[in-house]
């Protein structure tokens, strides 16, 4: 096998992923904002029905990421990652066309929000799986911290984008320009060459011998519910994957009870202004995409396992300041500001390590099943954080619930710093079969 590469962009099939990943995101982010305002803004729609809406776009993420990740593998993943593309731009013209002719009303925008949402989640898991097939093992840190800084990008300039549509353009026009982004991510993704459909076998990623046509998939269908147990089994029986979905749990489990507190924290408890709020949590994107570039280089100066406790403790232990913060003055505003940006910065490297941790021990037939596993199991514990948030508030108060979890939050690290993914070194852990397809 001849050398890796500096770069994983040297790889024409990466720099396709990578383009068509950040158009979509910045679309699916646009959306995100676009479809709410919409309701709000043309259809007259109260808080209930708003808070309805936005329930329907989030729901697909627990009811069917396992299911994508089954499909993700079963599939090439080039060509999910296409028809989820396609899909959302089918939706959004449907959208505008519906606007147009004076037939959109909420039940239907509750449809293309929960297709939105679903379509969301099967190219977020095949996205994912994809990478290992068109990299070099030494490349993935790099591969993601580049995938994850365009996200983070997205994250905060797609609802920038979308809001901006909405207040300049009409809506069939809003809509039509955020399903371009779509197309122009399916454009991209569509000329990638080098992944494999899900049942050829070879050797490991990276080989240059050469790709194997097969069937996609077995002979046979395999019932989905096998497929996603083969998925939640590697999981459960390898320890760092596990600790990463544990200890991924943890945290967002405990960010989730600490936003609900913050979000009303902030206006009441401060006094900041609506404005004064969208700076402060505004700082969390440019941080993560600092972030993004810091983990391309940590990993392999430190270890991954110091960076990952490491960066976890220094991280989370920022939100431990906020709650002795008083007023609504500059100085309030512009450390609640940088609290962020570390937050986001250092929150950021851990995700990206962790995403290379979870790549380099899942075998390549399984990645996608491993990643809804993950992500399922990551993000199940959300809602209980969530009321959790709430009912402490309603309890206690806001500056002692949002102490209390902010405190939380050293449960991730702390679990980090029991587990196997403390002893990680500079080099990516393997399987014998880790790369195996």
């Amino acid at each position: 096998m001849s050398s890796a590469p500096s770069s994983p962009f040297r790889s024409a099939d990466f720099r396709r992923l990578w383009f068509g990943q950040t158009v979509s995101q910045v679309g699916s982010q646009a959306s995100l904002l676009l479809l709410p305002l919409l309701a709000v803004l043309a259809l007259d729609a109260d808080a209930d029905r708003l808070g309805v809406l936005r329930a329907v776009e989030q729901v697909p993420v627990l009811l069917l990421s396992l299911f994508a990740g089954a499909w993700a593998d079963r599939l090439r993943p080039r060509d999910v990652m296409v028809y989820a593309d396609a899909g959302r731009a089918l939706a959004l013209v449907a959208v505008a066309a519906a606007y147009a002719f004076g037939v959109l009303g909420m039940e239907a925008l509750l449809v293309v929000a929960f297709l939105m949402g679903t379509l969301t989640v099967f190219f977020d898991v095949a996205y994912q799986a994809s990478l290992v097939q068109l990299v070099h093992r030494q490349q993935l840190t790099q591969a993601n911290s580049a995938l994850e800084g365009s996200r983070s990008v997205a994250q905060f300039g797609g609802p920038a984008l979308g809001g901006g549509l909405l207040s300049v353009f009409s809506v069939p026009v809003a809509a039509l320009v955020s399903a371009l982004f779509f197309v122009l991510s399916l454009l991209s993704l569509r000329s990638i060459r080098s992944d494999r459909p899900r049942g050829a076998r070879g050797g490991p990623v990276g080989e240059r011998g050469g790709r194997r046509e097969g069937r996609c998939g077995p002979p046979f269908p395999v019932p989905a519910l096998r497929r996603i147990r083969e998925g939640v089994r590697h999981v459960a029986g390898e320890a760092s994957l596990r600790a990463v979905a544990l200890a991924t749990a943890l945290f967002q489990f405990s960010f989730a009870a600490l936003m609900t507190v913050y979000l009303v924290f902030l206006p009441r408890e401060l006094g900041l202004s609506g404005a004064a709020v969208g700076l402060v949590l505004g700082a969390l994107g440019p941080g993560a995409v600092v972030g993004s570039l810091l983990a391309a280089r940590l990993p392999e100066r430190y270890g991954y396992g110091r960076v990952l406790v490491g960066a976890a403790v220094l991280g989370d232990g920022m939100m431990l300041c906020v709650p002795a913060l008083h007023g609504s003055g500059a100085g309030t505003v512009l450390a609640l500001a940088g609290l962020n940006f570390l937050f986001g910065a250092l929150g950021q490297v851990v995700n990206v390590a962790m995403m290379s941790v979870r790549q380099a021990l899942t075998p390549v037939r399984l990645q996608g099943r491993v990643v809804a596993t993950v992500n399922f199991v990551g993000m199940g514990l959300t809602p209980l954080g969530s009321l959790l948030g709430g009912w402490l508030a309603g309890q206690w108060g806001l500056r002692t619930s949002l102490l209390v979890t902010a405190a939380s939050l050293a449960l991730s690290p702390l679990f980090m710093a029991l587990s196997p993914l403390a002893r990680l070194g500079r080099e990516l852990p393997s399987l014998s079969d880790g790369w195996e397809a």
